[in-house]
């Protein structure tokens, strides 16, 4: 029992990481239509940004100014590389994000150096009692992570629903001429939609180097929101929520137990574990737990 809710805990932790960085996805795929698969490389400059900064101002306000940062560096890339692109194919957009990944990621590499690099995080690897009646020892990064993504989540969700901004993203997201002719600014709502989702990759970054560190395969983390999104649906929040934490937790439990229940499955099945999930879901709803049915009529 020690064992399998120390595994709950860290699955549900670094499942918060690939909700993260999954809600990044859904909020550009909501607003676009587009999946905006440099993800991964904003991940990654967030937590390289933090490093930089972490020794002269401190842990907390280089995080603030590395989201800042990240945040109009994807609103700067929406604005210069994505938005001639309109019009165009979807397909060709999804390329372009991709070659945006590639190359942010070789200019990031030559920052981080052939050294693991180190975020500065408070909490670090250390552990800390968790119902200390049943022994439970968990890394404290892990509760931080679960703290400050119910506080992201919170507030997002709060942003979408009351304020006038994130009704006009929901507006645009349902429906873009109908925004239009509600005086709605559709690129303006694109701009902020890539902006918020570089901040939340900033955010997904710090925590997922506060552990080992940052090295060149950081990026490898942000892969694991792309099972996520195709969990919970790609057009649902909610399920971008859901599915990184299930994610996270299935993830955990297989490296926990398979090693002694299923050893034939081989070493390291726990990387592939989530995509099969993902293949299970997808052989029951197509578009995902809480994505939407697509009717089509002939």
């Amino acid at each position: 029992m020690t064992e399998l809710l120390s595994s709950l805990v860290q699955g549900i932790g670094m499942g918060s990481v690939y909700a993260l960085v999954a809600l990044g996805f859904v909020i550009i795929y909501k607003s676009t239509r587009v999946i905006n698969f440099s993800q991964p490389a904003l991940m990654m400059a967030g937590a390289v940004i933090v490093s930089y900064l972490v020794g002269p101002l401190g842990f907390y306000l280089a995080v603030i100014l590395a989201v800042a940062a990240v945040a109009t560096l994807a609103l700067s890339l929406e604005r210069t590389v994505v938005r001639p692109m309109i019009g165009r194919p979807v397909f060709i957009i999804a390329i372009i994000t991709i070659g945006i990944d590639i190359a942010l990621r070789n200019v990031l590499s030559g920052f981080i150096g052939a050294d693991v690099r180190q975020v500065g995080s408070p909490w670090g690897l250390q552990r800390v009692e968790f119902l200390a009646e049943l022994g439970i020892s968990v890394q404290q990064r892990h509760v931080a992570m679960v703290v400050t993504t119910l506080v992201v989540i919170t507030v997002l969700f709060a942003f979408f629903k009351y304020s006038r901004l994130g009704l006009a993203m929901r507006g645009t997201a349902f429906d873009q001429e109908t925004a239009l002719t509600q005086g709605v600014s559709v690129g303006g709502v694109f701009a902020l939609s890539w902006a918020i989702a570089g901040g939340l990759a900033a955010v997904a970054g710090v925590f997922a180097a506060s552990g080992a560190g940052i090295d060149q395969q950081l990026w490898v983390v942000a892969l694991k929101a792309l099972p996520a999104i195709i969990i919970g649906g790609l057009e649902s929040l909610e399920g971008a929520v859901i599915g990184g934490i299930t994610v996270g937790v299935v993830e955990a439990l297989v490296s926990t137990y398979q090693a002694d229940y299923a050893p034939w499955l081989g070493n390291n099945f726990s990387i592939v574990a989530p995509y099969v999930v993902m293949l299970l879901v997808l052989l029951v709803r197509p578009y995902g737990l809480f994505g939407t049915k697509e009717v089509q009529r002939v």
